[in-house]
């Protein structure tokens, strides 16, 4: 709601809205709480995906909404099947080592997957992956080009700078 309300965000505002509810909810009950079968375009999601071992904030409402619970992205793709349009993208952030448990949750709601690996250093390993999938689709799996957060130097890279400031898309289409 604050994005929303920023000024240099206005020539959006009449064209979003913001639903506050669980997305574990199933049936008549995700329906009511405003999440209505094949209404949505578009489904991007940042799922908690700390596990409950790490290191986590004394705040419970924060942990809440950072710790995943057992079959979270099951849960969360499910609802996601359920409210996106036939050919409706899906878009999620992770952890690498949740791919697994993300694809099996895709299988028969998304295909045509494509994922791109988030390194911070070219020489690191992946921090973060990023999916893009579609309702319906017959297409298979796709592993882009990484995104390199910085350059050799330290800096911030040309392409993380160019995507931060709406000069590029994480995805060709």
């Amino acid at each position: 709601r604050r994005s929303i309300a920023l000024p240099h965000n206005s020539f959006l505002a009449d064209r979003l809205s913001v639903i506050e509810a669980d997305v574990a909810l199933q049936g008549s009950a995700r329906e009511a709480a405003g999440l209505t079968r094949e209404t949505f375009d578009a489904v991007i999601m940042n799922p908690p995906f700390n596990h409950a071992g790490d290191r986590a904030t004394p705040d419970a409402l924060k942990r809440t909404a950072h710790v995943m619970s057992e079959g979270l992205f099951e849960q969360w793709i499910r609802t996601a099947a359920a409210i996106a349009r036939p050919g409706g993208l899906l878009a999620l952030i992770a952890r690498p080592a949740s791919l697994g448990p993300i694809l099996a949750a895709m299988e028969r709601r998304f295909a045509g997957a494509e994922i791109v690996p988030v390194h911070p250093d070219a020489d690191k390993p992946a921090i973060r992956i990023v999916i893009r999938a579609r309702k319906g689709s017959r297409a298979g799996l796709g592993l882009l080009p990484p995104l390199i957060l910085h350059t050799a130097s330290g800096g911030v890279s040309e392409r993380a700078d160019a995507l931060a400031n709406g000069r590029a898309s994480l995805f060709s289409g």
